[in-house]
Parts: C-alpha cells; structure tokens; sequence
C-alpha cells in the first residue's frame, strides 16, 4: 500500500479568506460533500473545485471545519480527535435498532437454533481474526478442525485454535473490567505456540525495535510509541474501557472503535497485536450490552476489505490522529456483518423448511433430520458423535444417542476408527429409506 501523500498545512493566509469563502454557496455544497464522504487530501486534490479556490485552500478550510468540531481525547501526552457527521450518526442510529434486537422473534431465528448460530460465528470470527494477519487455511478445513477438535499441526491452524479460544473466553469475563492481567491473558491466548520467542507470549515489548511495515513495498507505515511510555497510555486505555474518569458521554459503538484503534497503535506487543485489538473491541461490544455482536462475524468482512481496514488504520496515523475514518470504517463493517447474518439465519431457516421431508418419515426427530440432511448434501461424510456434539451443541451423550438411533433405523452404519473412537457413514439402504420422504416433500 502506498504511503499517503502528506496534505497542506494550515498556512495564516486561509484566516483572512475564511469568511468570503464561506459565504459562496457552490464551495459550501462541495465541502459538506467531503465531510459526509470525510474524504483524506488524497481524494479531496482531485475533487472539481470553483475557480475562486484552489485544491490546497479547499482542503485548508475541510480542516477547520473539522478542527472547529471535533471531540478530542487524550492517551497519555497523545492527542486524538474525531467528528460525528451524518453518516456516522446514521450508523450508530442503526445499529442502536438492531444490534440490540432479539434473536429470538420469529423474524430472525427462533431460540433453540441460537446455540448453533452461536457456535457457528465464533468460528467464522476465530478464522477470518487469523487469516487476516495472515493464516493459511480454507473456512471448511478449519470448521472441521474447530468442529473435530483436530490438533493443529502449522501456526495457521493454531492462530484460528487461539482465536476461538480467545473469544469463548471474552465470553466468560465479558462484565469484567479491562487490567493490565486480563489484557497480558488475553495476548497469551491469542498467540500461545505461534511466537518465535515463546517469552513473548503473553508479554509486552522491552523495546523499540519494532515497525509496521507495508509487506508490498517494505516502508514504515507506522513506529509505535516509546516503550518508556507503554505503561502510561495502557493505564490510559484501561481508564476508557472501564470508564473510569470519564466526563464527557462517548457513544459505546464510538468507544469500541476508538478501543481497536488504540490498541494497534500502541502495539504494545512483539506480535498478535491486531488480533489481541479485535478481540478488545468484541469484549467492549458485549460489556456494553450489544450481545448481538456474539453472533457477527466482523473480522470476516474486515478480511474481504483488508486493504481499506489498513488505509483506515494509515489515514488516522498521517491526519493528526483523526479517528473518524477509522470509526466510519468499522461502523460500516459491523452494519454489513449485521446484514450478513440477517442473510444466514434467513437462509438457515429455509433450508430448516426443507428439512421437513425428513421429518415426514416418522420417528425421526429435527435433530436427527439436521444429521440426515449433512449425509444427504455430503454423501461421503464421516462423522463422530464427537463432531455431532459440536455442530448441533448438543451433549456428547445425546450426540451418541441419536446417531445411534439413526444406525438401528437403518440410515447409518457404524464403524470402528480406533480401539476407543466410533465413526458414523451412510448405509447402503440410506438412498432406500430417505428416497420416500423427499418423494412427499415434492408432492
């Protein structure tokens, strides 16, 4: 990614056009359209400008506009700031209204299936957090590791294992404040058997030899601040986690982005930096009371915008620490991850409509249809009550139980894998028995 091209300065001579420029109603229309678009110089340079105003003067006076509102913060002797524009407060206005809904109205999905949705978004989180830091692996592999309880064998498959555990433990102390303990955890989940200093785990950095480098041209892209003063600005982000001190009302959907930015920022770590902040910014969510945020998958949609979700990161370093295109950034993808999963559970809950024709065979139960249907749609499946218990969330007991059921009914067999697993495959007379059932369902 290249670097950004440095933007103009203030320079004194603006002041004195200010007012007359101002007062023209076509540079007014052009610069509410870059505050809504919140535009960096390297867009705004090329924007069809008055001939009264050159590019650099349009772009001097986008800055005091925005200087002139902007809310400003503070994390030790760093000074950030950020502006709520039109499209920001739609955002928020948003997913205020739906992030905060219930999955359990028949609209979405009904409350016997969150269990599996829930299951379902932790792993798709764990897998694209890891893949965007640059984890090699495909979604169906991984499943099948997480699902399997597989044991990673590359640092890839062990970064998703870290991430889905990371998450299932956010989960557990979600209501508790952020400390220096938790947050040194947190990092040693995250990266446990995949630092090559293995002291590093679970560690901050004792020095300053380290950069974020752009890997397609080798520039710094970002140093970090001084070890000397890690110390100061995490207890200043502790304090705004927590809460503590805090005057001024910031929007918790603001906080939590403000939160991922931070994080990355400081890079308070030899490495995991992204995924330790990701996993921040989730906490922060839940803490907050948006549960919904359990079941999006916001790293994947980060993942399919890596380039933008670094420009956003680069466009907050190189404009004076202005947050706002890394807020605007992440409320939008959390806005697409919303309606992602609104897409899943409709679909999901189609494909559970059709499951009816297996239902329709008598004595067969849903969970017992949702295992009849993987056979149907992979006939080559070979599946253990282990891996039954995963996807349906469901005892290994009860697991067993119904696959059991399903071998003395016919539709599986069952097969020794080693001296204490079982396997479960298609019968030879499963086509047989299923063939009745999907005959009525299209009648």
């Amino acid at each position: 990614m290249k670097k950004l091209i440095k933007a103009p300065e203030l320079g004194t001579e603006i002041f004195s056009k200010y007012l007359a420029l101002m007062q023209d109603e076509d540079i007014r229309d052009v610069l509410n359209d870059i505050q809504e678009e919140y535009a960096y110089w390297d867009k705004v340079r090329y924007k069809s400008v008055p001939d009264k105003i050159t590019p650099g003067e349009l772009w001097q006076l986008v800055k005091m506009k925005r200087l002139g509102s902007a809310n400003v913060l503070w994390f030790g002797s760093y000074r950030f700031l950020w502006n709520v524009n039109n499209k920001l407060q739609s955002y928020l206005h948003f997913l205020d209204m739906n992030i905060g809904g219930t999955l359990e109205s028949p609209s979405l999905v009904s409350s016997e299936d969150k269990s599996r949705y829930l299951i379902s978004s932790l792993m798709e989180e764990a897998i694209a957090s890891s893949q965007i830091e640059g984890a090699v692996t495909t979604r169906k592999k991984a499943k099948d590791m997480l699902r399997k309880n597989i044991k990673p064998t590359n640092k890839s498959e062990q970064m998703i294992v870290n991430n889905y555990l990371t998450i299932q433990r956010i989960l557990e102390i979600k209501s508790e404040p952020l400390n220096r303990q938790h947050l040194l955890a947190l990092h040693k989940l995250v990266t446990a058997n995949t630092m090559s200093n293995p002291d590093e785990e679970g560690a901050f950095r004792t020095d300053n030899e380290i950069d974020v480098i752009d890997p397609a041209t080798g520039e710094v892209v970002h140093h970090p601040p001084n070890v000397e003063d890690l110390d100061d600005i995490l207890e200043a982000l502790y304090r705004f986690f927590n809460e503590e001190d805090q005057a001024v009302f910031i929007h918790p959907l603001i906080k939590a982005c403000i939160i991922h930015f931070m994080l990355g920022f400081i890079h308070p770590f030899a490495d995991g930096n992204g995924r330790t902040a990701r996993a921040l910014f989730y906490w922060y969510l839940l803490r907050k009371g948006y549960w919904l945020t359990e079941y999006l998958s916001v790293s994947r949609l980060i993942l399919r915008a890596k380039a933008q979700y670094a420009r956003a990161f680069q466009y907050t370093e190189t404009d004076e620490h202005d947050l706002t295109y890394f807020i605007l950034f992440n409320l939008r993808t959390i806005q697409l991850s919303f309606e992602e999963l609104r897409r899943y559970i409709q679909r999901k809950n189609e494909e559970k409509m059709k499951l009816s024709h297996f239902v329709r065979l008598g004595g067969i139960s849903y969970k017992q249809a949702v295992i009849l249907e993987w056979f149907y749609k992979e006939p080559s499946l070979l599946l253990t009550s282990k891996e039954a218990e995963t996807r349906l969330v469901i005892s290994q007991v009860s697991a067993r139980k119904n696959l059991m059921q399903l071998v003395e009914k016919g539709f599986l067999t069952m097969i020794d894998l080693d001296k204490k697993t079982n396997g479960f495959i298609k019968s030879d007379k499963f086509d047989a028995l299923t063939a009745a059932g999907r005959s009525n369902a299209t009648t």
